[in-house]
């Protein structure tokens, strides 16, 4: 495979095992992931923080256990926001869905396993359309892994925010009635669960992010000006590391348009 495109403000977030051990609680809002006692898995997490993304995917997999929880976020934010190549960013996800799937049939009590699985086989169905993802089944098993990972990590503000965008894209696709009736997709369950993750997660910009397109597409203009507030929220943010920097940039990219 290809070399990945490097992280474009490498050096501006440097971590190691002990930095990440001191702010886990603060990185670790969004995913609710517990502190791993390996040294190994700690150094992953160390240069997903530093945004060293194809790094931390290789010594995540290499420590195995908990690390593949780091390959499977490293690979899966990477090709969110890096990989420039499309039919690439979907093979990651693809490939993300894959072991994370693995894992949660290791690990059924794994949270994070069923919250990666659900995520990659999203971030797929926006890449295919996700009418055609739903077409293939593909919204149940993202609803379902969803659910799955609230049920097993009640505080998993991160697994909330992709379930209500969920919600959101699917009546956005197929309206109200067909959202509701086929796939338990609802307007007001998709608005509570991004205000839940904001009260978990109060500073994370990609709540702010997800829940302002959620708006648009569930209320349309009436709420573009909450919308755009919410992007100006998180386009002023501090972000804690790489991933919140990548988060950050996109909101003001968005507000520039």
């Amino acid at each position: 495979m290809a070399k990945w495109t490097p992280f474009p403000h490498a050096g501006d977030y440097r971590f190691d095992a002990a930095s990440v051990k001191k702010q886990w609680a603060r990185l670790h809002g969004g995913d609710a992931e517990p502190c791993p006692q390996d040294a190994a898995v700690l150094n992953a997490w160390a240069l997903f923080h530093s945004g060293d993304f194809e790094k931390a995917a290789a010594a995540g997999l290499a420590a195995g256990g908990a690390g593949i929880t780091v390959a499977n976020k490293a690979t899966a934010i990477y090709a969110n926001y890096l990989e420039p190549k499309e039919k690439t960013r979907l093979d990651l996800f693809t490939q993300v869905a894959e072991r994370a799937e693995a894992q949660a049939a290791a690990e059924p009590g794994n949270p994070n396993a069923w919250y990666w699985h659900a995520y990659a086989l999203g971030r797929y169905s926006q890449g295919i359309s996700v009418a055609k993802a739903l077409a293939q089944g593909l919204g149940g098993k993202v609803k379902e892994s969803l659910e799955k990972a609230i049920a097993l990590s009640p505080r998993h503000a991160d697994a909330r925010i992709a379930l209500g965008a969920f919600h959101a894209e699917v009546i956005d696709k197929v309206g109200s009635l067909i959202g509701g009736m086929t796939y338990g997709a609802k307007k007001d369950t998709g608005l509570k669960l991004f205000q839940e993750a904001l009260k978990l997660n109060p500073g994370s910009p990609i709540a702010m992010i997800e829940y302002a397109n959620a708006l648009v597409m569930l209320e349309g203009d009436r709420k573009m000006n909450e919308a755009t507030a919410l992007y100006e929220k998180a386009a002023a943010s501090t972000p804690a590391d790489a991933m919140e920097r990548l988060d950050v940039e996109m909101a003001k990219a968005e507000l520039e348009d």
